[in-house]
Formats: C-alpha cells, sequence, structure tokens
C-alpha cells in the first residue's frame, strides 16, 4: 500500500467510525434537496460534546457543481473560512463524503460543541440581560457587531442569520462578567462578489428575525459600522 492508499484507507475509517456512532437527534432528519439531512450529540472518547449531520443525497448544485454536492462541503468551507477570519464559530472535528453502494453521497460534519453558549433569546428570556445589566449586554451587542463585521469583510454571508443562530456565553458576575458571541447553522453561507451586498443582506434578515428594540437595534449598527471600517482598512 503507498501512502496515498494509506491515507485513503484511513480517511475512510474514519468515516466508517463517525457514521456508526449514534446519539441522540438533535435535529430530527428532514426530507429536502433529494435527500435528507439530521443532527445528532455524540460524545468522543474523552467525553466530550459534539454534533455530527449526518446527510444522504442532501446536495446543492451550482455553476461549478452543476451536477450536485454535498451540502456540508459549502458548510465545511464556510466555517473553515469564517474561522480563519476570527469569527467565533464551532471547531471542526471531522467532515467526510463518500458514495454508497448505490452511488448516492453520504456526507458527515462533526463539530465541538460550544460549551456554555445558549440562543440569545433564551439567555434574554431566562432574565440575562436584568442579571447582569446594560454595560454587559452593551458588549454582546459590539462582539455580535465584530463577528459579523469579521465575516462580511471576507465576504461571507450567513445566508439565514436568524436571532436563534446567534449564541451568548457569560462569564464571571458583576465588574468580571464577560460576554462573547458565536455564529451557528452556516448551511447556507456563500461568498459574495462584494462584502457589502453580503453585509446587507444579512443586516437586513437579522433585523426581520430578531426581537431587537429600535434602541438597541440601533446601538448594533453603530458597533457594527465601527467594526467593519476597521476590518476593512485591516485588510487594505
Amino acid at each position: 500500500m503507498d501512502v496515498t492508499d494509506a491515507g485513503r484507507q484511513a480517511g475512510n475509517d474514519r468515516f466508517k467510525y463517525f457514521w456508526q456512532q449514534q446519539g441522540e437527534w438533535v435535529e430530527e432528519p428532514n426530507q429536502r434537496r433529494g435527500g435528507e439531512s439530521g443532527v445528532q450529540r455524540l460524545r468522543d472518547d474523552g467525553g466530550h460534546l459534539l454534533y455530527a449531520k449526518r446527510q444522504v443525497g442532501h446536495i446543492y448544485r451550482s455553476l461549478l457543481h452543476p451536477f450536485g454536492r454535498p451540502t456540508v462541503l459549502r458548510e465545511y468551507a464556510a466555517l473553515t473560512g469564517c474561522g480563519q477570519l476570527g469569527v467565533r464559530v464551532p471547531r471542526i472535528v471531522y467532515c467526510g463524503v463518500e458514495r454508497d453502494a448505490e452511488r448516492q453521497w453520504r456526507a458527515l460534519l462533526v463539530s465541538e460543541a460550544l460549551d456554555g453558549f445558549e440562543e440569545i433569546d433564551v439567555w434574554y428570556a431566562k432574565g440575562g440581560r436584568e442579571r447582569h445589566g446594560e454595560a454587559l449586554h452593551d458588549s454582546i451587542l459590539e462582539d455580535l457587531a465584530r463577528n459579523l463585521a469579521r465575516m462580511h469583510t471576507g465576504r461571507w454571508q450567513h445566508g439565514c442569520l436568524y436571532s436563534k443562530h446567534v449564541f451568548v456565553k457569560v462569564t464571571g458576575e458583576g465588574k468580571e462578567a464577560r460576554a462573547e458571541v458565536a455564529l451557528l447553522d452556516l448551511e447556507k453561507c456563500r461568498q459574495r462578489f462584494s462584502k457589502h451586498r453580503a453585509a446587507a443582506h444579512d443586516l437586513r434578515q437579522l433585523r426581520r428575525h430578531s426581537s431587537f428594540s429600535d434602541a438597541d437595534w440601533e446601538k448594533l449598527l453603530y458597533f457594527y459600522r465601527m467594526a467593519f471600517g476597521s476590518a476593512v482598512k485591516g485588510l487594505e
């Protein structure tokens, strides 16, 4: 067996390993895009929580891939690209695709759980804003703005930017409290020709699909403009 064959065998073994793992369904398999897709919770050998997106025949078509390509590969590219820009997104553990006996695509995307993070709307509903105060809430809006600005200056458009895909983590109490924001569900993420088009699409979408008050939205836009301008200058 040469080096190429050995590498291919190792990849096949890893795909088989993750494909055979079973866990609780977070998203039950749904039928769309000519196949099915679902997400399970898994544990690695060290007990760490993972999320595995499992797909069969779930593809997208584009000018570059007119015959179809597994959608997890597009999500993998987005997670990798955004991560390199400093956007806080889940860390990839494994991504792989193969054809089954019927020549149908099977695909896997396994990522680490974002420990301590929760949907921002859940955080609001639990009284997080009242508990930690307005200064901490401002830092959440600012960190969200920074993550969005980094993504958009790289011309990445999230494509499904609802508040349920914005996650927040708060550590510490009082003046020691610190907030971090992460973005999830990049399945529809793609690069646009213009960073401004990517930004305009996502911001319109987030405004429609979030519960931010007018005052909070204006504050988010203020932080975003500051971050977007700084990020653009950093790329020039």
